[in-house]
């Protein structure tokens, strides 16, 4: 009985492979006919729709392209009226407009209906700046509209720019008087304008990349000392040479000095000048361990900053050329 189950099995599968290669194959009756040898092999297309692919993913991309003299006419008014605030790429300004590349108010706008009483009334967010009204007739609204959808239309995942020369970012928006009081009661205790930070602003010149460098504390790399060669370094080539370093005083006395490698409840291992590393165990408060971070005041100040704060310090930082 089990030789006959065995053997009707075998049959079904073989039944389905046969059936299987018939159907990738095409019947007997009816070869598969080869392209003629002039045709050339078609080009897998990417599904339309899903994230990033094919065309027109997004209902704002689908709508009809508008009249190129009246986005022309539109981008004039916006540049004029709307740029400051939303930015030379729509992705918000120096005044804090939105980014209206993902205004779900543009979204769902169709003809400047939905823009129109916004820019004519004004507009106020909780937590945003006052949007005031702009006395603009609806022809203009509707240029400015036709606009900002044409850019829109061109918008990428995730919010990225669109396509096209990237728009330098003015981030020296702070005060510089109250970038230097900041300074003065927070960071003069390491770093001096006329010390580790002189000419900072020329060593590093890209605002962005200043403010990055001095609110990760890698920029200044010689303390009130001055000696100013890692403020322009690279952020990896400045760092390695602000070693975390520790403090070991054994029991007995002992005391071992060294770049911290590890720490632990129960270990602590350092590589002092010789290169040799060594690990103590540890056990509660013995051996004592004093550790020195260089960037521990960055660290504990990353906790209390605005952005006010970090503007205003940025903007007394460019001045100190």
């Amino acid at each position: 009985m089990r030789s006959n189950v065995s053997l009707a099995a075998a049959a079904a599968v073989l039944l389905i492979t046969v059936g299987a290669r018939l159907a990738a194959q095409g019947s007997p009756a009816q070869p598969p006919t080869a392209p003629p040898a002039t045709q050339a092999p078609a080009t897998a297309q990417p599904p339309a729709g899903g994230r990033g692919r094919g065309q027109a993913t997004f209902p704002a991309q689908q709508r009809p392209a508008g009249d190129p003299a009246v986005i022309e006419r539109g981008k004039t008014l916006f540049d004029v009226n709307c740029r400051l605030c939303h930015g030379a790429d729509l992705r918000g300004g120096d005044m804090g407009g939105v980014n209206l590349l993902r205004s779900q108010l543009v979204l769902n706008d169709k003809d400047g209906e939905l823009i129109l009483p916004v820019v004519q009334n004004g507009r106020q967010n909780p937590g945003m700046p006052v949007m005031p009204p702009f006395p603009l007739p609806p022809e203009d609204v509707k240029a400015i509209a036709e606009y900002v959808h044409s850019v829109v239309a061109t918008a990428r995942p995730q919010g990225a720019p669109p396509p096209g020369a990237e728009v330098p970012l003015n981030i020296v928006v702070g005060d510089a008087k109250a970038g230097a009081a900041y300074f003065a009661s927070k960071c003069a205790s390491c770093h001096s304008a006329t010390g580790d930070l002189q000419g900072i602003a020329t060593r590093v010149s890209e605002p962005v990349q200043l403010q990055n460098l001095w609110v990760a504390g890698i920029g200044g790399g010689g303390g009130r000392g001055g000696r100013g060669t890692a403020a322009g370094a690279a952020p990896t080539e400045a760092a390695s040479r602000r070693p975390v370093t520790v403090a070991v005083t054994t029991a007995d006395g002992q005391r071992v000095e060294g770049r911290l490698d590890r720490i632990d409840d129960f270990i602590v291992t350092l590589t002092p000048a010789d290169g040799m590393q060594r690990t103590f165990r540890r056990v509660g408060d013995v051996p004592k361990v004093e550790i020195t971070d260089p960037l521990q005041g960055h660290k504990k100040l990353f906790l209390q900053y605005t952005d006010k704060d970090i503007h205003d310090v940025t903007a007394y930082l460019v001045t100190l050329k």
